[in-house]
């Protein structure tokens, strides 16, 4: 099914609830940390079961991660920036459409480092976990 300008928030969650400015950022950065940690839990679980290094399991919670929280509002950034502006009361319409527009760069970013974060979190976590087995033996 392709995007269609109907529905191409689809790829949001629900930001009604968050603030705006740093707090929003903030707010959608620590959905994201918890995010990257969650999926790389999963892919670290998945990993050691494949013989898979950090790297995949790294990678790919990242990619994932960032498509589920950030995938949005990097998609409304780039639209805002690149796409060719038709009339003003189109681009005002879109902009009614996006949780804080003033501070869509600053949400972006701090989701991003929130998935880095996260990732960094479960690595530590579980690389704990395993030198811990390790010692036992």
């Amino acid at each position: 099914m392709a995007i269609t300008e109907g529905n191409h928030r689809a790829m949001h969650y629900n930001q009604d609830w968050m603030g705006y400015g740093f707090i929003g950022g903030i707010e959608a950065g620590a959905i994201s940390a918890l995010a990257g940690l969650l999926l790389f839990v999963v892919f670290h679980w998945v990993g050691r079961r494949h013989g898979w290094s950090y790297a995949p399991q790294i990678g790919w919670s990242f990619l994932l991660a960032t498509i589920v929280t950030a995938g949005g509002d990097l998609s409304d950034l780039i639209y805002f920036n690149y796409a060719p502006l038709q009339s003003l009361p189109l681009l005002k319409a879109k902009l009614a459409l996006v949780h804080d527009p003033d501070n869509i760069g600053l949400r972006v970013m701090s989701e991003l480092i929130g998935v880095g974060l996260g990732i960094y979190a479960g690595w530590v976590l579980c690389s704990r976990n395993g030198r811990s087995a390790n010692r036992d033996k």
